[in-house]
């Protein structure tokens, strides 16, 4: 955002006040965030029928027609409320596109980071490189499942602030915005989590010297 660029909380007063030029910018303004939202969310196996830069205009259509109750009662922060109409749109749509098959998303592939396995990995390896020098590629690829392995002994929240960081690539102020905790909870669970799957490598290491 520059300097001559209004804010979210400026644009929704200007919405208020009827101008139409400041509704357009406001829901552009979060278009790119939204679009990383849905990327690292999407159900692969949807993904040669949905693109997410579709799924992002559908929910900002939503937001469109909806902005009005919104601004009535703010139920959320701005961004946290469009976030949960984009949640909401990739559940109907997983569940629409999945609902003939016999078993359950849940039972074909338990989901223990609320990602698609394509995007944990991305996460894992996001990590292992945050972590570490370059490696060959095996130890690259075996350091990775390591830290796949670490994500899932995490509690959620503290999965969560690593998504919302690494992976929708929110600041510090928007992650605690979406979970609805301080900023300063965010770089804690940040460090902490950081500091478990280090921990949880060097375990590792040590059980296999």
């Amino acid at each position: 955002m520059t300097p001559t660029q209004p804010d979210t909380d400026a644009l929704l007063a200007q919405v208020a006040q009827g101008q139409a030029h400041a509704r357009s910018l406001l829901l552009l303004r979060h278009r790119d965030r939204l679009r990383r939202l849905v990327a690292c969310r999407l159900d692969r196996r949807l993904a040669a029928r949905v693109d997410p830069s579709d799924v992002v205009q559908e929910v900002l259509a939503e937001a469109d027609r909806k902005l009005e109750r919104f601004l009535q009662d703010r139920p959320l922060p701005f961004y946290p409320w469009l976030r949960q109409l984009a949640l909401e749109q990739l559940l109907t749509l997983r569940r629409r596109h999945v609902r003939a098959r016999k078993r359950t998303v849940t039972r074909e592939e338990p989901d223990i980071l609320a990602l698609p396995e394509e995007s944990a990995v991305e996460l894992a390896e996001r990590l292992a490189t945050s972590a570490t020098s370059p490696t060959q590629a095996a130890l690259r690829a075996e350091l990775r499942q390591r830290v796949h392995q670490a994500l899932a002994r995490l509690s959620e929240v503290d999965r969560e602030v690593l998504i919302l960081r690494h992976l929708e690539q929110l600041s510090v102020a928007q992650t605690a915005e979406v979970l609805g905790i301080r900023d300063s909870a965010v770089c804690v669970r940040h460090y902490r989590a950081l500091q478990r799957i280090r921990d949880f490598l060097q375990e590792k290491n040590g059980g296999a010297s």
